[in-house]
């Protein structure tokens, strides 16, 4: 017999119940009109995810129970569609065997839960059939589910048109327990939903995974993830299904909302559409494309303000907003000083042009004239220096923050990975800013995005940011001749040596065996360990990589550990 069934890769949004349910019941009725008997949506799509401490408080829980029963009211019409559906769950039956003594107790923060759950539900004709409690809690990267939740190893399995459906939910599939058990228990077709953020090579390291337990097990499995930004993090979507022999037999493109169709026979799933694989640089500026996109959208603001200096990385801060808001959301500055070079002004207006965005100019050297002169009696006798530099920083991070506060845009900051590495920023100056698009691009990332962009044919724009500057000398321009170099190591050797040693946690020895030279590797790891105070300050800002500066990093700022060079 032959089944048709549908993957909802969505985009939800935190706390924002009847929204969600709108999406699911939306994604239910193209499903259900298109013949499907099965509907699996992502984790967690009721409450969206990740909710973090939202899960602490026990009315979540109940606006997460009227959701669940509002969604199996509305898909009531659906005849037949059997809708598997992810969201949190507070058990009453737990709370009273614990004596908590009911659904609403407070849940105590700092204590293992007991009955709280990352669950997924069974809704047919209008009622809920069956729930599945997730088995495996993540508790690294960026997740911290054994916070909120506990685990319950039960299987849990359906019949639909004689074949047997066993629910897993994300984390499960990475273990082998999960998915054996459910096909102990009479599964012959693995259903994952999922809430799997983005990173540069996730894709493969799921497929990689998937595969392992196909291989174990011996069914096939349908995997759907979710769609979209939420605050740092984004969801690539990328749904798959794999046949038993684990090959890829249809998949969703990534970064897109879609409801698509894969049709099954007794068990096995026929070929389907495949979404051609993306490169890296395509990945990764849809990922910033996404969450900029949904963190200005989904918090209300009505544009972005941009700070645009004629370097490369606040012209791809631009282009990137551009592409995620449209021109007309989008107002870019330019704040020269005495040190900003005619090509800088030239550069960001052509820009600004091209991407036909509002762009306006304020010279800051009148404050700046000012601040000298009021702090000239306090500086009497010292060399000007670093001091000098930030003031004209944080002028023009005043200049900004007044226009977000008066007209209502947020602003973006423009700061890549490697400054926000060796501390090469400047405090309330260009750090500040309420969303950080490039935190988590290395600044030789950044030149291969900025190519990308100019090459990238599905944008109705190519070439929007001039070719001087991707070959210009990257510099601060706050003092005379200044370029980055000035300061630091090519950004070659910065860049890999910050890989090495905060994203691949490797050692200094390590390091300098690789090729790196002794000072390099000394002076660039003593910059990340002294600038953690800064990145404290820091905007939130998109994650593109496995370990990024926030959540992924948690290192002490008052340390006076320093690794041995051997």
């Amino acid at each position: 017999m032959k089944t048709r069934i549908a993957l909802a890769q969505i985009n939800v949004t935190v706390g924002d119940f009847a929204g969600n349910v709108a999406k699911i019941v939306a994604a239910a009725r193209a499903a259900h009109s298109d013949g499907a008997k099965l509907l699996v949506a992502p984790e967690l799509a009721l409450s969206g995810y990740p909710p973090e401490d939202l899960l602490l408080r026990p009315a979540f829980y109940t606006a997460s129970a009227a959701a669940l029963a509002d969604l199996a009211a509305q898909l009531k019409p659906f005849a037949g569609l059997h809708v598997i559906v992810g969201h949190p769950l507070r058990d009453a039956t737990d709370n009273l065997a614990n004596g908590h003594g009911n659904a609403n107790a407070p849940i105590e923060r700092g204590v293992p839960p007991v009955d709280t759950f990352n669950a997924a539900s069974l809704i047919v004709d209008g009622e809920v059939k069956g729930t599945y409690r997730k088995q495996d809690l993540p508790n690294t990267e960026v997740f911290d589910e054994k916070r909120y939740f506990a685990a319950d190893p039960q299987p849990f399995v359906f019949e639909l048109d004689g074949l047997k459906y066993g629910v897993v939910i994300c984390e499960d599939a990475w273990h082998a327990s999960a998915a054996q058990m459910a096909k102990a228990a009479g599964a012959q077709v693995l259903l994952i939903p999922n809430g799997s953020p983005f990173h540069v090579n996730k894709e493969a390291v799921r497929f990689d995974i998937l595969r392992a337990r196909i291989r174990e097990t011996g069914i096939p499995m349908v995997y759907v993830n979710m769609v979209g930004g939420q605050d740092e993090l984004v969801f690539d979507g990328g749904s798959f299904v794999l046949d038993a022999q684990g090959e890829l037999v249809a998949k969703l493109a990534q970064f897109e909302e879609a409801t698509a169709i894969v049709e099954f026979d007794n068990g096995t799933p026929l070929p389907a559409a495949i979404a051609p694989e993306q490169s890296t640089e395509a990945q990764v500026y849809a990922a910033l494309v996404t969450g900029v996109r949904d963190y200005i959208g989904k918090n209300g603001f009505p544009g972005a303000l941009i700070g645009l200096s004629g370097g490369v990385d606040s012209a791809l801060v631009l282009a990137v907003a551009c592409d995620a808001l449209g021109a007309d959301k989008v107002r870019a500055v330019m704040m020269p000083s005495r040190y900003t070079a005619d090509i800088s002004t030239t550069d960001a207006a052509e820009m600004a042009r091209r991407v036909g965005v509002r762009y306006d100019e304020i010279a800051i050297a009148p404050m700046f004239d000012a601040f000298r002169g009021s702090l000239a009696e306090e500086f009497a006798g010292r060399a000007e220096d670093a001091t000098e530099e930030n003031i004209q920083a944080r002028i023009r991070g005043t200049l900004l923050m007044a226009l977000s506060n008066k007209f209502g845009s947020i602003v973006l900051t423009t700061g890549n990975k490697s400054e926000m590495a060796v501390g090469y920023c400047t405090l309330y100056g260009d750090m500040a800013g309420g969303f950080a698009v490039i935190k988590d691009i290395a600044k030789t990332l950044v030149y291969r995005l900025c190519r990308y962009r100019n090459a990238a044919t599905t944008f109705a724009t190519r070439d929007v940011i001039p070719e001087r500057i991707l070959t210009r000398a990257p510099s601060a321009e706050l003092r005379e001749n200044q370029t980055d170099q000035d300061s630091l190591p090519e950004y070659e050797v910065l860049d890999a040596i910050m890989r090495m040693y905060m994203e691949e946690d490797r050692s200094l020895a390590e390091i300098i065996a690789a090729g790196y030279a002794v000072d390099d590797v000394k002076r660039v790891t003593r910059l990340i360990k002294i600038n953690e105070y800064k990145r404290r300050q820091a905007p939130i800002g998109i994650r593109v990589t496995h370990r990024a500066f926030g959540r992924d990093w948690r290192y002490p700022i008052t340390s006076r550990y320093t690794e041995p060079v051997e």
